[in-house]
């Protein structure tokens, strides 16, 4: 009986120790501080172009293509966005120069703006070339939230004809990286 008697004892002591921790007040205030930075990358653009299909006589050459982005009419996206950056990598294995010109364009087709890749003809070695980060913050993102295509226009320069029987290959691989800002 004495056991149980210090036990009881021990049990509540215990108990009234733990009444007296120590608390801080809450400052529930913190929550208007509360900001998300989320950053997402995606594929933005990707072709992959056979010398084959790129049929001309020797002299300059114009291929077009556009394709929908609609990533914009998304309201809760286009006002949090703070910063876009885009990647490109151009690999080519064509005996042939090109200049190849992305097109942003708005609702009417009318061209925002152009970012230009010089590319110069394989050589029998690797040619894969990274440019340079294009960056659009501010007014320059401005004029990309406005964006609804991109247009790509694949210019060949002079140089030997292509044909059908012609090898290689004109490779894009691009990436969007999105900044956004959530408060």
């Amino acid at each position: 009986m004495r056991l149980s008697s210090l036990s009881r004892i021990s049990s509540i002591l215990f108990s009234v120790f733990l009444l007296f921790s120590c608390s801080s007040d809450l400052d529930f205030d913190q929550i208007n501080d509360f900001k998300l930075e989320p950053v997402f990358v995606a594929n933005l653009a990707y072709f992959d172009i056979p010398a084959n299909r790129l049929v001309d006589d020797g002299g300059t050459n114009i291929g077009y293509d556009y394709r929908d982005f609609d990533i914009f009419k998304n309201k809760f996206f286009t006002e949090r966005l703070k910063k876009v950056e885009f990647d490109f990598e151009i690999e080519n294995s064509i005996d042939r120069a090109f200049v190849l010109n992305m097109l942003l364009l708005n609702e009417k087709n009318q061209i925002l703006q152009t970012i230009s890749f010089t590319v110069p003809s394989y050589k029998g070695t690797p040619n894969v070339i990274k440019y340079p980060t294009e960056v659009f913050e501010n007014a320059r993102l401005d004029l990309l939230k406005q964006t609804q295509k991109i247009g790509f226009v694949v210019i060949i320069t002079a140089g030997p004809p292509l044909n059908s029987g012609s090898v290689g290959n004109l490779k894009l691989r691009s990436s969007a990286t999105a900044y956004l800002e959530i408060e």
